[in-house]
């Protein structure tokens, strides 16, 4: 089932059950100021949030959102993963976590142990990452995992610039 353990993080597929991790993650300042607002403002919200967005995304081969977990205590602190975008070529890596968790580790520790998931079982052997050029943690984390930023890129029907990063094995 795509779910594996780093040295203090479980990370397991996102389930309707994650719903109300779901609903405070995108509703998280960071979330909102760099990801942006994606209308889930009520538990119902997040529950079709992860019906709609999330499970049909993961019926693709290596495709997969996982929450990520704590060891210690079991409390879910994120997510990780791999998502197709329509508007680029290869699987983009994803990452996020409540704020409280941010600066301790943990978003290195689930987006390596991800890619090295992904080249294990999923056969990755390049990845990309898009942020917002003022998402200076996010770009500091893509760097630290030796992406390479090599443009702008935007989502479909939005005008602003995104930072494109790609990773090669």
């Amino acid at each position: 089932m795509h779910t594996f353990s780093t040295e203090r993080l479980h990370l397991s597929p996102i389930t309707l059950a994650d719903a109300p991790f779901i609903l405070a993650l995108l509703n998280s300042p960071r979330w909102l100021e760099f990801i942006g607002d994606r209308g889930v403002n009520t538990l119902a919200d997040a529950e079709a949030y992860i019906e709609n967005r999330i499970l049909p995304a993961m019926e693709q081969e290596g495709i997969v959102s996982w929450k990520v977990t704590l060891k210690s205590n079991g409390e879910t602190i994120g997510n990780c993963g791999f998502y197709q975008r329509d508007f680029l070529d290869i699987p983009d890596l994803g990452f996020a976590l409540l704020p409280e968790y941010i600066g301790k580790g943990y978003g290195f520790e689930a987006a390596s142990g991800s890619m090295t998931y992904g080249i294990e079982h999923f056969g990755v052997k390049s990845c990309c990452a898009i942020t917002s050029p003022e998402n200076v943690a996010s770009i500091g984390l893509l760097k630290k995992l030796d992406f390479k930023e090599i443009g702008l890129t935007k989502w479909p029907d939005d005008e602003e610039a995104l930072l494109l990063f790609e990773w090669d094995l």
